[in-house]
């Protein structure tokens, strides 16, 4: 592009929103709006997903032993349970915790226990991490058949259930992200395509003289970059100061729950809003335009 055409786009560029300033700012409101509900959208999706790795991370193999393995049996299974493929880490719980443990769980029915007296029949075990949550079959069935090992178990039923939600979730949020996107750049183009309606005279005549389409068509484009990075920057500032309150709420009641924090995310995300208002302006002017430009 010419220094002489670019200064050309420029101005009108300028002039266009300066004549058309209420026009202005119902675009940029609408694209502000549009890209904050996107916005809330994509921050409660990728929260979601957080949550669904958080769950997936918490999956462990109990590894349970045989009565009759002694402790040196004991640390043989751990070096080959560490040594296996995948594993992340491997913590041995005794009979005495194991029982402590149970002991907690049943909290004021504690009083059950004392028909078994003395007796703990509870097994020394081992609690097993793996790295990735699917994994975690392969490496139960594989830990079930070392010698000394009663049984490796993982819950099965529920962990295939909670591996279902987790990638319901993933499936919805991205399917509903994709959704969002559209409609709004459903309406930001025919919020801008009303801005070039109301210059199709002046398309016309540049096209009479002689114009050429880009040359036409570059101070829309320009002008649909600017209000979607304007709006953009609204809905970025939006969703910062909504996040902000939102996860201060959230943290008074609910401390340990797997938000993900505030800095850097949500600078990230404001960057992405206007990177996509800015694409999604350009993309509407340029559908705007196509039925004002066809000879």
């Amino acid at each position: 592009m010419k220094i002489s055409t670019l200064e050309y786009v420029i101005r009108e560029v300028f002039f266009s929103l300066r004549r058309n300033s209420w026009m202005a700012v119902a675009s940029v409101s609408t694209v502000a709006v549009s890209l904050f509900i996107l916005g809330m959208f994509m921050i409660l999706v990728m929260n979601m997903n957080r949550m669904a790795e958080s769950l997936e991370s918490q999956v462990e193999i109990s590894v349970y032993l045989k009565d009759e393995v002694s402790e040196s049996s004991i640390e043989d299974i751990r070096g080959m349970l560490e040594s296996m493929q995948g594993i992340d880490k491997v913590t041995f719980v005794d009979k005495a915790e194991a029982m402590s443990r149970f002991e907690e769980r049943l909290g004021e029915q504690k009083f059950l226990l004392e028909a078994i007296g003395d007796t703990n029949p509870l097994p020394n075990s081992f609690e097993v991490k793996v790295k990735h949550p699917d994994m975690v079959k392969a490496a139960a069935d594989e830990i079930a058949k070392i010698k000394g090992v009663e049984s490796a178990k993982y819950g099965q039923d529920v962990v295939q259930h909670m591996f279902d939600i987790t990638r319901l979730i993933r499936i919805f949020g991205f399917a509903l992200m994709i959704l969002l996107g559209g409609a709004t750049l459903f309406i930001i183009s025919n919020t801008i395509r009303l801005t070039v309606f109301a210059r199709r005279k002046e398309i016309a005549i540049m096209k009479y003289v002689g114009a050429t389409d880009w040359f036409i068509r570059w101070p829309f484009l320009l002008e649909g970059i600017v209000l979607g990075c304007f709006g953009g920057v609204f809905a970025a500032f939006a969703l910062r100061l909504a996040y902000g309150i939102v996860t201060n709420k959230i943290y008074e009641t609910l401390a340990f729950f797997p938000l993900i924090p505030m800095f850097p995310f949500i600078g990230y995300v404001g960057i992405g809003i206007m990177i996509c208002g800015m694409a999604i302006g350009a993309i509407g002017s340029t559908i705007s335009l196509k039925r004002f430009l066809k000879a």
